[in-house]
């Protein structure tokens, strides 16, 4: 579908964990990311985590190997692949680092779906010592949006995405955290979001949906992500291109193998009984 564009988060959206945190904890600093935590921003910490981790005798094939083992849900991976496969642009809006999501999507096999990896800055320094900076360098000026982390608002990533694209593609979000509340405040009536259910998203969505214009579908975990967004495409394709709906169903059915592709629209979240 060239009329879609689906943007993810990472952590815990694409992978079923905080890539921060995994890597921290399974290289067993744990105990000392704990005692920094309240003395400076996320990340600036994690910058801070990798100069320890280098010290300490770590190196980055150590990095690598627990990146490697990342958990993710098994319907993720043919959930994107069968988005790419039917023609939609995929991309990513996340506050993980370039490091980790591509060093985690290669692995996968998953680099070449993704047009666009918008996202901390991590590289590899001549000391062979992981670094990471702020999408938005915090210390020169802040972003504006009291809804974001310092260093990065995926609000104005969107806006900046939306201005290139002209109205012409419809946007898909999924994400997860309260950093995605922002991004979906600014997507359309003719856009999609798809929020984690009982995550802080998905809480916040619920606590006024009518604030969000896009329409609203709700997802639990890998399975559910893969036959949501599937059908959103389908949708999508129905929509238009009647002409060629019936051979994208075919396509959807096939990827889905086990969930025959419907037109009918998902309910939207309602809010949460207070």
């Amino acid at each position: 579908m060239a009329g879609i564009v689906v943007i993810f988060d990472f952590d815990k959206t694409i992978i079923d964990c905080d890539s921060d945190n995994w890597v921290v904890d399974e290289l067993g600093f744990t105990e000392l990311f704990n005692q920094l935590l309240p003395t400076m921003p996320w990340n600036s910490l994690m910058d801070k985590m990798m100069e320890e981790i280098h010290a300490r005798g770590k190196t980055i094939g150590d990095i690598v190997d627990v990146l490697k083992r990342t958990p993710i849900h098994p319907r993720v991976v043919p959930a994107i692949k069968s988005a790419y496969a039917l023609g939609c642009e995929l991309r990513i809006v996340s506050d993980a680092n370039m490091f980790f999501i591509e060093t985690i999507l290669e692995h996968l096999g998953l680099r070449e779906c993704f047009s666009e990896i918008n996202t901390n800055p991590g590289f590899v320094d001549d000391d062979e010592k992981l670094r990471i900076f702020p999408h938005h360098d915090f210390t020169k000026s802040s972003h504006g949006c009291n809804l974001c982390p310092p260093n990065m608002c995926k609000g104005m990533v969107i806006e900046r995405i939306q201005a290139l694209l002209e109205g012409k593609k419809r946007i898909i979000y999924l994400g997860d955290g309260i950093g995605d509340y922002c991004p979906s405040l600014k997507l359309g009536q003719t856009d999609y979001m798809m929020p984690r259910k009982n995550f802080p998203v998905w809480d916040l969505i619920c606590r006024n949906p009518a604030l969000i214009k896009a329409e609203i579908h709700e997802w639990s975990d890998g399975e559910e992500l893969e036959k949501v967004l599937l059908q959103i495409i389908n949708m999508v394709a129905v929509e238009e291109n009647d002409g060629k709906s019936s051979q994208l169903m075919s396509v959807v059915d096939c990827k889905l193998q086990t969930m025959s592709a419907s037109t009918n629209a998902l309910p939207q979240v309602l809010p949460v009984p207070q």
